[in-house]
């Protein structure tokens, strides 16, 4: 932070601080007065975002070189949190913590599943084993089985395509986070979860999800949907990472390389966010 305007009390110039996916909100609904900015009906988004309060500016997020924004929306990043790896947190961090808190996916010992190993999944993963989870990736591909379980720490992996994998798994999982975006039918992994599991979309299908009303009904279970997450929730979220070690797995691209970084995203070739250095100032700290 290079400088704080007269009236801000929680910030001073050279704090490190972060800005999430939204700059503003209306501060009067209920939303907004639980701390669920997020869902306000007025919230600005920090990228492509219009700021009616403000001349209707669009935003331009993580593109931009400086940035102004009311303190209520900007978290403190604590130390020992390396910068480039943070940044994703900041969405993809919250996204995945938020459901997890407010749904009790948060209990040692419970058993978690994760739908999808990408720039969520591989977040709710960390999460998980931080809480004293057990966690299990369910995913169509088994070439990520050494990558989820070597390097991230997952306990199980479930080839959701190998219907006797889905088979012996079943009825074992106390809770799911689906965070995939793909057309995908919701039955099968309803049948992972133990009677009254719960399982959490965050991914975003572009077609309308279907699921037999049986599936919810035996079993007592829950489907549910989580966006981002309010300014506390962001705040707890890197606190709770810093004092577990959570942070993202990026790649460090400069500006110059947007384009390209664009294309390969549409490939899914990343591994798992792509962080933009506008300055060109930072190394990958990985």
């Amino acid at each position: 932070m290079t400088g704080v305007g007269g009236g801000v009390t929680r910030f001073k110039a050279g704090d490190t601080v972060g800005v999430g996916y939204f700059v503003g909100s209306c501060r009067s609904c209920d939303s907004c007065g639980k701390g669920n900015e997020n869902y306000c009906a007025g919230v600005v988004l920090t990228s492509n975002g219009v700021d009616h309060a403000h001349g209707g500016v669009p935003t331009k997020g993580g593109f931009s070189d400086v940035i102004v924004v009311n303190e209520h929306y900007v978290v403190r990043v604590p130390d020992g949190l390396a910068l480039d790896r943070t940044a994703p947190l900041l969405c993809a961090g919250v996204t995945v913590y938020s459901p997890m808190m407010r749904h009790g996916l948060n209990e040692a010992g419970k058993h978690l599943g994760v739908v999808g190993l990408g720039g969520l999944g591989h977040v709710a993963v960390k999460f998980g084993k931080a809480f004293g989870m057990k966690v299990t990736v369910i995913s169509t591909s088994p070439g990520k089985k050494q990558e989820a379980i070597d390097r991230l720490g997952a306990d199980g992996f479930v080839v959701s395509k190998d219907a006797e994998e889905m088979k012996a798994a079943a009825s074992s999982m106390d809770a799911i986070i689906n965070t995939v975006s793909a057309n995908v039918p919701l039955a099968p992994f309803m049948g992972l979860l133990k009677p009254n599991g719960k399982m959490i979309m965050v991914g975003l299908p572009t077609k309308a999800l279907e699921i037999p009303p049986f599936d919810l009904i035996m079993g007592n279970k829950t489907l549910a949907g989580s966006c981002i997450g309010g300014m506390r929730d962001t705040q707890e979220m890197l606190d709770v990472a810093a004092k577990h070690g959570v942070t993202a797995d990026i790649e460090l691209v400069p500006a110059d390389y947007v384009n390209t970084a664009m294309e390969r995203l549409a490939k899914a070739d990343v591994r798992y966010r792509f962080v933009i250095d506008i300055g060109n100032t930072l190394k990958n700290s990985e």
